[in-house]
């Protein structure tokens, strides 16, 4: 797999690869992310008939995995539109994950979900403005000057 070629690909390159790694934890030591995240972990033997934390942790942990591997593979192709569209939506997920914190439906450490996403979507919008303003020229023939390269198509 080549490295991102935009500062936008690195945004979502990084965002793929801890979604990636954190969907693992999840799935091979769940009570290790809900620590991290601020939930409280109750022993299996303690939890009470029809706790199903450990099912949704898998869940969500195997979604985290396979999203993670959509960000890789858009970051590798430099699939610009998806990095415009994972900027709306993380921040409608900074904005849920947030209120779920402040209403008191989520540990205060939970924001720091909330943080990561509202940052990388910032992050990556900044990225996506940083590379429209970078043009790429290259020679073609002293007669007709320079032209914009391929690789900006689309921006």
């Amino acid at each position: 797999m080549r490295l991102p070629r935009s500062a936008a690909g690195w945004t979502i390159a990084v965002f793929g690869l801890l979604a990636l790694v954190l969907g693992l934890v999840g799935l091979i030591r769940p009570e290790t992310l809900l620590r991290l995240l601020g939930f409280e972990v109750i022993a299996a033997g303690d939890r009470a008939s029809g706790d199903y934390t450990r099912t949704y942790i898998a869940a969500s942990s195997m979604a985290a995995v396979n999203m993670g591997v959509y960000y890789l593979v858009a970051a590798h192709t430099e699939w610009r539109a998806f990095f415009r569209f994972t900027v709306i939506f993380r921040l409608v997920t900074f904005s849920v994950f947030s209120t779920l914190v402040l209403t008191g439906s989520a540990p205060g450490k939970f924001f720091g979900v909330a943080l990561w996403e509202g940052l990388g979507a910032v992050a990556t919008g900044v990225g996506l403005w940083l590379d429209a303003r970078r043009v790429k020229v290259t020679p073609t023939s002293p007669a007709t000057g320079a032209v914009r390269s391929p690789t900006d198509a689309g921006r």
